[in-house]
């Protein structure tokens, strides 16, 4: 990183919150119904969020025709990564014979395949709190206005299926576009919830596709080793779980699901191997000494010890260990003790660490005791 690039970077207690596409959706549907009723169009609609707080969504654009009106808002996520923001948040309402809310998604939402997921199969893909808060909205006004008409409202994002390529929507099976989704109705910047959530779901769609052998990598480069490695398992069977390997494991013991292996290189798997269930770089930095008593107790010369203390990460630390297979076996035979361990042993567990060009530099299955003479936890 650069001098320039550290001076822009934020602190992340200042870093701007955004919304969800959920709480988009329920402004938009609130401005649209409100147009329907009035005549009118809002140039700005607020909304109560589960957060607790209130938002002001602007209205960016409409469109009116018979019997029903069409709000649009561009989704702000702040200062977070997202997938989605800037992406164009529509909601469609017009009234209808059949009496009641009927909702459903339009262009760009995606639709439900698979089972495992909070929403059923054939539905679009709307989460349970954005479809709570979307028929609040609706209800509110049905109430202010004393309505006797039925109410449709179609949510649509233009740009979905296009954004949903950058999701895992597919592997969910949620297809045809992006999921309308949010608990609080804000965007933390860099929260983990969000991918929490995702491993989540991942875990579900994979148990109820049948999967009893679950592959967990840390990253997209480990996944294809991970698939190579493991061609019979079907894609549900693969899950980014990145930095969070304890949540995933544990969550994967409480859905019964009994085999699992972990697929992943020196530097997050080195820090597994001494019992750290949370590999994040700001959460537990590599141990070089961690490393070079693992590679003294696999033999090591004293100049390579010497080497690994004074190496500037775990992939250098493995380079200089390169023809020392003992040396990436112990390290997963550590791996697969604290799977276990941290599982309550409810879970199969193997190990398999990859070089970064992939190369596998060692495996091991099913360790649920460690030699003392054999290991080191630093």
């Amino acid at each position: 990183m650069n001098v320039e690039s550290k001076r822009n970077k934020k602190d992340p207690s200042q870093m701007r919150h955004g919304y969800t596409t959920g709480a988009c959706a329920t402004a938009m549907t609130k401005a649209a119904l409100h147009a329907l009723v009035t005549g009118e169009i809002p140039n700005d609609v607020t909304i109560h969020l589960p957060v607790g707080q209130d938002a002001t969504f602007k209205v960016a654009s409409y469109v009116v025709k018979d019997n029903e009106v069409m709000c649009e808002t561009i989704k702000d996520a702040g200062d977070d990564p997202d997938a989605t923001h800037q992406a164009k948040i529509q909601s469609t309402v017009r009234f209808v014979e059949k009496i009641g809310v009927h909702l459903d998604g339009g262009i760009g939402v995606g639709r439900v395949t698979k089972p495992g997921l909070p929403v059923a199969v054939g539905e679009a893909a709307i989460n349970p709190v954005p479809r709570k808060m979307i028929f609040g909205v609706v209800d509110e006004m049905v109430a202010q206005f004393q309505l006797e008409q039925g109410i449709e409202v179609i949510i649509s994002v233009p740009e979905g299926e296009e954004i949903a390529k950058k999701t895992l929507n597919g592997r969910l099976g949620i297809i045809g576009g992006i999921s309308i989704l949010g608990t609080r109705g804000t965007v933390v910047p860099f929260s983990s919830s969000a991918y929490m959530a995702s491993i989540v779901q991942a875990i579900s769609v994979a148990k109820e596709a049948g999967c009893d052998h679950l592959v967990i990598t840390t990253g997209g480069r480990s996944e294809k080793y991970a698939m190579k490695q493991y061609p019979d398992l079907p894609e549900e069977a693969f899950i980014e779980m990145g930095d969070f390997v304890g949540f995933t494991l544990k969550h994967i013991a409480r859905k019964a699901i009994p085999n699992v292996s972990l697929v992943g290189m020196m530097g997050k798997f080195s820090k597994v191997a001494q019992g750290v269930m949370m590999v994040h770089s700001k959460s537990a930095p590599v141990s070089l000494a961690f490393l070079a008593e693992m590679a003294k107790k696999s033999g090591a010369t004293d100049e390579q010890i010497f080497e690994i203390l004074h190496a500037n990460t775990a992939s250098q630390a493995g380079e200089i260990m390169q023809e020392n297979t003992g040396f990436f076996e112990a390290l997963c035979r550590n791996c697969c003790y604290y799977a276990l361990d941290h599982a309550k042993g409810k879970l199969t567990v193997s190990t398999t660490l990859y070089a970064m060009n992939g190369e596998q530099l060692g495996k091991a299955e099913n360790i649920d005791k460690l030699d003392e003479d054999d290991w080191y936890r630093g």
